[in-house]
């Protein structure tokens, strides 16, 4: 992509009142250049409020050129488009997936099977050497770890992450010249050396009360699922949760006392559906299917991703689940393949997806390892 192009996408994407969902609209429509160098009186007949085009035609090459001059700093430091090759699949299939990433570190890692672990500020001792623990053995299975550089169990999860040796995460809700919390900055810098900063932000941009939620997103959507390690009952951490489970991620918890209201969040995702974990393998058990499947760890794929099922078991919807396989199965091709409508089909996954024998990957369905 030429500086023009780039230049044009970073106008038309922080421009005021558009969001991932317009931003799509719009380069659905046309490519970014053609808006920006569209008259004002085009752009106000295509919809663009005057705010907007006063945006594009008189102040957005005061935050373009800062982008770029921050890019330009540093061979660490990247933009990713959401076009990009680089640009991290899993996330690419949200609803909401920013049209641009700032990363600075190893992009490369953006791409590897990660696992999010998010949990309480004032989490406990117990809670924080778990965090650590945990992320120390977790990266041992080739996955780099996730979370939001927040004080707490996030700090300990990267601390953890990079003292097992393997490579972890931060997604930030603030530009990634204003590393936040201040007192993270080193270990910020320890991150940039073996895993990345990420951000939707402009590079400027401050730390505010909404950004922190919105980057919530991010975390559990370039993660293959999120590991709460300990949280209240009204926890951040709950709404990447909850994100997750929109997304189609797994949500795993660790159990709490009933005494400990820092824990109490956590029981309340096991009682909703989440994995109780007790130990690494509890993770790894559930998320194995998706790591293999997404072909980007080390040790050999295997031919067969599930299991052979005696014969004896009555599957739901034998019809449908004969379809799915170990390859990607869009919802259309199967239903021209059994002959149902797509409605139903749509109806009979969700159901076959809640019980475990399928999962919602990019492209489709595929059979899920216990199914």
């Amino acid at each position: 992509m030429s500086e023009v192009e780039l230049s044009a996408w970073l106008a038309l994407y922080f421009t005021p009142r558009v969001g991932p969902k317009t931003f799509n609209k719009l380069t659905a429509i046309d490519e970014p250049v053609t808006f920006v160098e569209s008259a004002p009186s085009d752009l106000l007949a295509m919809g663009f409020s005057q705010a907007q085009v006063d945006y594009l035609k008189r102040h957005s090459s005061r935050d373009v050129d800062t982008c770029l001059e921050w890019a330009n700093a540093s061979n660490q430091r990247h933009i990713l488009l959401l076009n990009d090759c680089r640009y991290p699949q899993l996330l690419k299939q949200t609803l909401s997936a920013p049209a641009v990433l700032f990363v600075e570190g190893e992009v490369s890692c953006l791409a590897k099977p990660q696992l999010a672990m998010v949990g309480s500020r004032n989490a406990s001792i117990d809670g924080l050497n778990t965090a650590r623990s945990f992320a120390q053995e977790l990266v041992e299975h080739q996955l780099v770890i996730t979370s939001g550089l927040a004080l707490g169990v996030d700090g300990y999860a990267h601390d953890g992450a990079l003292k097992g040796g393997g490579q972890t995460v931060a997604v930030l809700g603030c530009g990634l010249n204003n590393i936040y919390p201040a007192r993270h900055r080193g270990l910020a810098s320890r991150i940039i050396d073996s895993g990345a900063l990420v951000s939707e932000f402009h590079p400027t941009a401050k730390p505010k009360a909404d950004h922190f939620p919105r980057r919530n997103r991010i975390i559990s959507g370039l993660s293959t699922g999120v590991l709460v390690v300990e949280a209240a009952e009204k926890s951040g951490s709950l709404i990447t949760a909850r994100y997750a489970a929109e997304q189609g991620r797994d949500v795993f918890a660790i159990p709490s006392s009933i005494h400990h209201p820092q824990g109490r969040g956590c029981n309340v995702l096991i009682k909703q559906g989440a994995c109780l974990v007790q130990n690494v393998s509890d993770i790894l058990d559930e998320i194995d299917t998706l790591v293999r499947w997404s072909d980007l760890n080390k040790p050999p794929v295997q031919t067969e991703l599930f299991e052979q099922i005696e014969t004896k078991e009555r599957l739901p919807f034998p019809q449908l689940l004969a379809n799915v396989g170990s390859e990607a199965t869009p919802v259309d091709i199967l239903a021209s393949r059994t002959n149902i409508p797509v409605q139903d089909v749509m109806m009979q996954l969700l159901e076959l997806e809640l019980e475990g024998h399928v999962v919602a990957v990019s492209g489709g369905y595929i059979r899920k390892g216990r199914g």
